[in-house]
């Protein structure tokens, strides 16, 4: 019988409550305390449907916080790497002052000093 073993045992997350990490723990966690009382305060007025899908809503950004993974990268990593290239610009042009135009425009100063006391 063979059991496959990951190669790469950096990639493994330990478990801590029913086969969840910390970090889905936390975001799931916050997830309920948001959507669940939502949907007690608004069923009411709104109607179990309509209030059933605005918690789902609000509550999908947290799952996908919890679960998406790429490259090793969580969400929130990506996604503020991704706002960070919309913000910034693509090109940051290098400036540097030329030292070597400002000395030969000194130099010129000085020769058209020295030939109007020349004259």
């Amino acid at each position: 019988m063979y059991i496959p073993v990951q190669k790469d045992l950096s990639k493994i997350q330990p478990k801590l409550l029913l086969g969840l990490t910390k970090r889905q723990l936390i975001c799931f966690g916050s997830a309920a305390l948001i959507g669940v009382p939502f949907y007690f305060l608004t069923r009411n007025t709104l109607g179990n449907s309509v209030s059933v899908l605005l918690m789902i809503i609000l509550m999908l950004p947290m799952f996908f916080m919890a679960m998406y993974q790429r490259d090793g990268m969580p969400a929130e990593k990506i996604l503020l790497y991704i706002a960070r290239k919309t913000i910034w610009p693509a090109k940051r042009p290098y400036k540097t002052a030329n030292m070597y135009a400002y000395l030969a425009k000194e130099a010129k100063k000085y020769r058209t000093e020295q030939n109007s006391e020349d004259s």
